[in-house]
């Protein structure tokens, strides 16, 4: 079932559609190379906390144009269409704040569970997405969004990847990713902020160690001074040097899985 497309997209290289999901539709942007001729390779992208807005577009696109088919979902779409944050608003507004914890809250396992199914629904019948393995990559609190759908569609997904990820593994939640990275066939890669208190030491190690247990092949790298957020441009913890350097390390693992 292929989704509807909008007639009015970010730019030519930007197609707007509406998935069909188990009780109402995605909102959601194919995002390819200007010059892309034919299908390529896919790539789901999960935005952070603060939804879909430019700086995210910008990201969708940089990673299209090095030779890739973005899905960018509104991974709020059970509470609202399109950006969350207000024009010339802040997700680190206090008034946008409570909003997009209240929207987040709602994004429970089994939410996720019905939308990676739907994403991946799109994937196989969109003309944009070749066929073949799929990567996913998270960052903030989506970087446990890349891990569960890694686990949970082993032979779907070749690569996941998380940046500045927030709660991967702690030690008060049962629907925490570190309880399923057992079934992970795919190639991980996590770029930890420095001094992240969403994702301190203990955290990290307690991740690390499951992945070893269970034998899959992960890469995770800690960004020195880096803060939480370091990748978005809009964030005032945004870091251009970290952010050269995730692109690097995510067009590496593109490259050796998908690609």
């Amino acid at each position: 079932m292929r989704g509807l497309a909008h007639p009015e997209t970010e730019a030519d290289m930007q197609r707007a559609l509406d998935i069909p999901a188990d009780g109402g539709t995605i909102d959601a942007h194919i995002v390819t190379p200007d010059d892309a001729a034919g299908p390529m390779p896919p790539v789901v992208l999960f935005t952070d906390i603060g939804g879909l807005r430019p700086c995210y577009h910008d990201k969708a696109q940089r990673i299209a144009d090095g030779g890739y088919a973005v899905l960018m979902p509104n991974v709020y779409h059970r509470d609202a269409t399109g950006p969350v944050v207000p024009e010339g608003k802040s997700f680190r507004d206090d008034d946008v704040r409570p909003t997009l914890f209240e929207y987040a809250g709602h994004l429970t396992a089994e939410a996720q569970a019905r939308d990676f199914d739907a994403l991946l629904r799109c994937v196989d019948h969109e003309s944009e997405f070749a066929a073949g393995g799929v990567a996913v990559v998270g960052y903030c609190m989506t970087g446990a969004f890349a891990l569960r759908m890694a686990a949970w569609h082993p032979q779907r997904i070749a690569a996941a990847a998380g940046f500045h990820s927030a709660r991967l593994a702690a030690a008060d939640d049962p629907d925490s990713p570190v309880h399923v990275v057992d079934a992970i066939e795919a190639r991980v890669y996590l770029g930890h902020a420095d001094g992240d208190e969403l994702l301190p030491p203990d955290q990290i190690g307690r991740l690390d160690a499951a992945l070893a247990a269970a034998g899959v092949d992960f890469t995770t790298e800690l960004y020195r001074g880096a803060a939480h957020g370091y990748t978005a441009a809009d964030a005032p913890v945004y870091n251009p040097t970290a952010d050269d350097r995730h692109y690097r390390r995510l067009f590496t693992l593109l490259g050796e899985t998908i690609g």
